[in-house]
């Protein structure tokens, strides 16, 4: 690994620890960089980056084997498939519906986003 590759994951673990600090805050982006005295664009910068460096490093879904497709048999009950849920995931005050028109694409960015949910 060459100086500028390690240079760029030290300053994007410093951000992430940088951005941390002002999510657990409870202040507003704008008041906590008054604060802080570090400029918004730069933190808006550097959140960007961090950002695509976490999605850069989501394993692709071909790669996990522990997905296991779910056939759910249409029911004759209720409303069709547009407007019911067919799975209904919960994680603390979060709620995820996927119903049965979602397309694959949609379905394999949730999961990604979900690999990284703690």
């Amino acid at each position: 690994m060459n100086t500028r590759e390690v240079t760029r994951k030290y300053r994007l673990n410093q951000w992430t620890q940088i951005i941390r600090e002002c999510r657990s805050s409870g202040q507003t982006v704008k008041a906590w960089c008054a604060d802080n005295g570090i400029n918004q664009k730069t933190y808006y910068y550097w959140l960007k980056k961090v950002r695509e460096a976490a999605c850069e490093s989501l394993p692709s879904l071909e790669e996990n084997s522990s997905i296991v497709p779910v056939n759910i048999p249409a029911s004759s009950d209720g409303p069709g498939p547009e407007s019911s849920s067919q799975i209904i995931l919960r994680f603390g005050s979060v709620t995820l519906e996927l119903r049965n028109n979602a397309s694959e694409k949609l379905i394999e960015n949730t999961l990604r986003a979900l690999q990284n949910v703690r």
